[in-house]
């Protein structure tokens, strides 16, 4: 069969047959909008269901994609392959994407266990591309056990990240603050695991200190995220953050809360599904109306909400 076909059926057959550049074209398609993203999605949908997914994310500088290749590394030792899905910032100026996780993960460019693809955020505030949830589940659907998600810092928690993964780990540096800042920026509500990385700085013990005092005034559900310290350029701790990860996945199976939770992610993607396609006809349909009542916002004879129920009535 040949990589050159735009037909998506024919390449996700390419794909799961191990073809990387069908994966590719697919991965690209999904990126996009219209028909063509939305048959992949048809597609794969069936398909999927079996792939283990961990998202990674933290502040800028804490050294999340170090991680992540430390993490690979450790995953390749056990015998397992892994794609990565690492979300980069997009240039407001020019709509392209840094790329940079990629560079830094060129040790694993040529393993034939290992998929890395690039995704650009195109100004999506919440650090993940809308088109995340969809990359996940193409490469779910093609056979890869592992799908690891690194979202860009933003400067705040990406709370959006544990809408997309079965296991959220955080990333903190020593010194990253007080249990204050660290309630205030929501950690406590999406980390599964939490990881200290650059332990070998100053400050570290007192961070992890922090971490178990917020822990503790946390009403625990069965699983207690644990604290672990790595340092990711040596790729000391990588051992024992993938335990942690496999554990918290145990967890899931286990107790049965795996179900619940992917079931709560799909109903919050079709919420955000829903949220696009009524923009789509929005814009599509508001022509001169659109114009018009955002003229009639503009001089404050309208207000927004008022304006906005009169376009979808249209």
């Amino acid at each position: 069969m040949s990589v050159r076909t735009t037909d998506p059926g024919e390449l996700l057959a390419a794909a799961r047959a191990g073809d990387r550049r069908s994966l590719a074209r697919l991965l690209s398609i999904v990126e996009g909008t219209g028909p063509a993203a939305r048959q992949v999605a048809a597609l794969v949908h069936p398909l999927g269901g079996t792939a283990s997914t961990v998202g990674i994310t933290g502040a800028p500088g804490a050294g999340k994609s170090t991680l992540t290749s430390a993490l690979v590394a450790r995953l390749r030792a056990d015998g397992e392959d892994v794609a990565v899905l690492a979300i980069d910032p997009t240039s407001p100026f020019t709509g392209g994407a840094i790329l940079g996780d990629r560079v830094r993960m060129g040790d694993h460019a040529l393993d034939e266990g290992v998929f890395i693809r690039s995704m650009a955020t195109r100004g999506h505030l919440g650090g993940l591309s809308v088109a995340a949830p969809a990359a996940v589940r193409v490469l779910d659907a093609v056979g890869w056990p592992w799908v690891l998600l690194e979202t860009v810092g933003v400067g705040q928690v990406e709370v959006e990240v544990a809408g997309a993964a079965d296991t959220t780990v955080v990333v903190v540096n020593p010194g990253w603050g007080d249990s204050v800042q660290a309630n205030k920026a929501g950690l406590l509500e999406i980390a599964d695991v939490f990881v200290i990385n650059k332990a070998d700085r100053p400050g570290a013990d007192e961070t992890r200190r922090d971490l178990e005092r917020m822990l503790d005034l946390t009403a625990a559900d069965g699983w207690r995220p644990p604290v672990v310290a790595t340092t990711a350029a040596t790729g000391e701790g990588a051992p024992e953050l993938w335990a942690a990860i496999r554990a918290h996945r145990d967890h899931l199976t286990s107790t049965g809360a795996l179900t619940p939770r992917r079931a709560a992610r799909v109903q919050d993607e079709l919420v955000r599904i829903v949220a696009a396609l009524l923009r789509e006809r929005a814009l599509a349909t508001g022509g001169p109306a659109l114009e018009d009542l955002s003229a009639e916002v503009a001089a404050r004879r309208v207000d927004p909400w008022t304006a906005a129920e009169q376009l979808l009535d249209r």
